[in-house]
């Protein structure tokens, strides 16, 4: 053992990085209960460079060395470390392992008419029975499409694709190790072997041989290089989490018996349930669900909704004026303001001006335009709770479940107001909690692995006596 470490506890370190944020958060358990401490956060956001919507792996990379960092100062040294982040986004290497071309973000509009490009080669029907991912115009599988047509000497010098979370752990490690629950939302694996379909990737035209095996949450990636134990003062292993940000978050639902629905809420909103087989039906097609890779080969059966980034837009545009308590406070006084949206129409998803966009939409369906900050609070959580209760209805129907209660993950369940609407649009006990919910996923994955835990449900047993919990019952008008 490290002679710095406190031998009191036993460390762990969740790295986790969201398209706004990043934090460093490490974890111990005492006296049955999982203690979090945050020790460092940072910035992050897409970079507009010339037109394009850019992330800056090297700036990543070096607020992750100087979270690690914190550990040292702190004395208190983890025993193992991993890192996840949100998904779809990639970088692609060259036969020296240096980064090819841009690491772009999933909102850059590179992908617009890329979904045609991969229809001609296989229908939309068939890729959906082939992966049962959901189409989303910026997955991965458009945004390869992009690169093919536009810069298809990128794929031919192309020898290593990596996930985002897999690259960090690369130059943490010098090992380049595969991680599933994020591949999944490539939608390029298949979800009967649980590898990437190859035969899809070669139809594509893409380089098969760049795509390494999927490995499970729990595979040890390696110890930290040489250069790393230096920069950061330690050595530790470095973990496989369920590197998909709301994976991780699915793994922390404070489930002790039975099942139910969740909502991890964020910047966006994964709305789902727990399943053992994939449902790639037409039907579920046809409702824009989709499977993607959980915790011991389970699958997120969700849908994606837009989720509170488009709150968090407004906040922005008037210059982080308001806490997001005082917006939930502005909203519930403008409650009678009826005007609704389609939080998933693709307006949202970059727009100049979230404000423009919703006032805009609600003027050309003959609805009220929101004008104060109340009312376009109120419009957007009226709208999210609104999709909440339909996805529910969604869901019972294409399962042929009733679910007792929905679960708010993340972030979002501290958004109280937001949460009492979804009881109310939902007809279903709401809870809310924990809020650091993908960190404490995260840190479930190393515990489990570190021989901390038994199984998932003893880690989900301890997350529900370790997190204040709060429930909202539906109420009627």
């Amino acid at each position: 053992m490290d002679k710095g470490r406190i031998n009191m506890h036993t460390y762990y370190l969740a790295v986790d990085i969201g398209a706004s944020s990043g934090r460093h958060i490490l974890g111990h358990l005492e006296n049955g209960q999982m203690i979090l401490e945050e020790i460092y956060r940072f910035e992050n956001g897409m970079d507009k460079q010339g037109g394009k919507l850019l992330w800056d792996t090297d700036r990543l990379f070096t607020e992750i060395v100087n979270g690690m960092k914190m550990c040292r100062e702190l004395n208190k040294i983890p025993v193992s470390m991993s890192v996840d982040t949100w998904a779809v986004d990639y970088v692609l290497l060259d036969d020296h392992d240096q980064v090819l071309g841009d690491t772009y973000g999933y909102r850059d509009g590179r992908t617009a008419g890329m979904d045609e490009h991969v229809y001609k080669i296989i229908p939309e029907q068939e890729l959906y029975e082939r992966t049962g991912i959901q189409k989303q115009i910026f997955n991965t599988i458009y945004q390869l499409m992009a690169v093919k047509q536009q810069t298809p000497e990128i794929l031919e010098n192309a020898r290593t694709f990596l996930m985002l979370p897999d690259y960090f752990q690369f130059l943490l490690t010098g090992r380049k190790v595969s991680e599933y629950t994020n591949g999944t939302s490539t939608q390029l694996v298949n979800p009967q072997t649980k590898q990437w379909d190859q035969e899809l990737i070669r139809r594509l035209g893409y380089p098969d041989q760049m795509f390494l095996p999927l490995q499970m949450p729990g595979t040890e990636v390696g110890a930290l290089t040489n250069k790393m134990q230096e920069q950061v003062g330690f050595n530790c292993k470095v973990v496989l989490c369920a590197s998909h940000d709301t994976a991780s978050a699915v793994m922390a639902m404070p489930l002790v018996q039975g099942d139910g629905i969740y909502i991890s809420s964020g910047t966006w909103s994964l709305m789902g349930i727990e399943t053992e087989q994939a449902d790639c039906t037409e039907q579920s097609r046809r409702n824009n669900f989709t499977n993607e890779g959980g915790y011991e080969y389970r699958f997120r059966y969700l849908k994606n909704i837009m989720g509170l980034w488009m709150i968090q837009s407004v906040r922005h545009e008037l210059k982080d004026a308001y806490s997001f308590a005082q917006l939930c406070e502005m909203a519930a006084e403008c409650k009678e303001f009826a005007s609704c949206v389609d939080v998933n129409d693709d307006v949202f998803l970059a727009p100049e001006s979230m404000t423009e966009v919703i006032q805009n939409y609600c003027r050309q369906r003959g609805q009220a335009v929101p004008v104060t900050v109340g009312e376009i609070a109120a419009v957007i959580y009226n709208s999210l709770a609104d999709c909440y209760g339909k996805t529910v209805v969604q869901l019972e129907q294409n399962t042929g479940r009733t679910y007792d209660a929905v679960f708010v993950i993340g972030g979002g369940s501290n958004a109280g107001y937001l949460n009492q609407l979804t009881a109310n649009a939902t007809g279903k006990t709401v809870y809310a909690g924990p809020g650091e919910a993908t960190a404490a996923g995260n840190m479930m994955a190393q515990m489990i692995k570190g021989g901390e835990f038994a199984s998932l449900a003893e880690a989900r047993t301890c997350i529900f006596q370790s997190f204040a919990i709060i429930a909202y019952e539906p109420q009627t008008a």
